[in-house]
């Protein structure tokens, strides 16, 4: 755990960057970074001792902004559900733009995502693997931008980089795997890949938020670019199936060529140079349920 530090995180208010900017918080000087457009999202920041400054990625204005940080963790990001040539301005230019405001850092952390990958078929993705064109291209295409934005600015002033790709966090605050919960309890249909079993690492939020910090420790010149996932691999048909025993619902699975294709990553580089996971899977899935549907009497399944 990082200690005595200068930490930004953008982004701070979401699902990802929230546990991390709060666990640095007890021991760190922690500025979180967003739009904060509702009272409640600066509140919730000073709740946990973070220092909210408001900072919009998508017309980024750095004057109001320290350049004297430690360690940046950069979640802030721009969905691409609609305006392409925005979504590309703030996830590839306006992320160097920061890291280029944040030069003299020790470790500075872009979020990417594995949805970068092609489909690589009945195999995990590996770090080499050549990118794709997924279901949402503005989104992904704007991923590698700033991947290839960020590695050139690191290279060409020094700072140390380490790039994660994403590819499924879970947790009391949300991520892929609650969507699905919720869809369960909604008598909804799961909609999945037809190249059954769909597999996937999903990580616990304890595990992303160690796994994070780690990430700023170890940036490094040339950037690293590196898998950020959970340990275990598990297909969500077996975690839907899990969760519906817990739940007391049964999963329908819809199958369709529509449907994203497996985010199965290969976890092998990410433990060589950020470690290894510790939430089993069930475990993480029963505490994930039990903090996000208190109301629901949880069966005494395997945990």
């Amino acid at each position: 755990m990082l200690d005595g530090e200068k930490i930004l995180i953008t982004g701070a208010t979401g699902k990802i960057a929230f546990p991390i900017a709060r666990a640095l918080a007890e021991h760190n000087e922690v500025w979180g970074a967003a739009r904060l457009w509702a009272p409640k999202d600066r509140d919730k920041l000073t709740a946990v001792g973070v220092t909210p400054i408001a900072l919009d990625m998508a017309q980024p204005d750095f004057a109001t902004l320290p350049d004297d940080f430690d360690y940046v963790f950069h979640a802030a990001v721009d969905p691409g559900t609609d305006d392409w040539t925005r979504c590309v301005t703030t996830n590839a230019h306006n992320s160097g733009a920061l890291l280029l405001h944040c030069r003299t850092v020790k470790g500075f952390v872009f979020c990417s995502t594995g949805s970068v990958y092609g489909y690589q078929g009945r195999r995990p993705l590996r770090e080499s693997d050549p990118p794709g064109v997924p279901l949402r291209p503005n989104y992904s295409f704007s991923k590698i931008a700033g991947e290839s934005v960020c590695t050139w600015v690191a290279e060409q002033y020094d700072i140390p980089l380490t790039i994660i790709r994403i590819c499924s966090t879970y947790g009391p605050e949300g991520g892929a795997p609650a969507d699905r919960l919720d869809a369960m309890l909604a008598g909804k249909p799961i909609r999945l890949h037809p190249d059954r079993p769909n597999n996937y690492n999903p990580i616990y939020e304890d595990d992303y938020v160690e796994l994070g910090i780690r990430a700023m420790e170890v940036a490094d010149t040339p950037p690293i670019v590196v898998n950020w996932a959970g340990s275990e691999t598990v297909s969500v048909e077996d975690y839907c199936a899990y969760m519906g025993e817990l739940v007391g619902v049964e999963p329908v699975f819809e199958y369709t060529s529509d449907a994203h294709t497996p985010l199965w990553p290969d976890v092998t580089y990410m433990h060589e140079v950020l470690g290894r996971t510790k939430t089993p899977w069930r475990e993480g899935f029963r505490r994930m349920i039990a903090a996000r549907h208190p109301e629901i009497e949880l069966s005494r399944g395997p945990k």
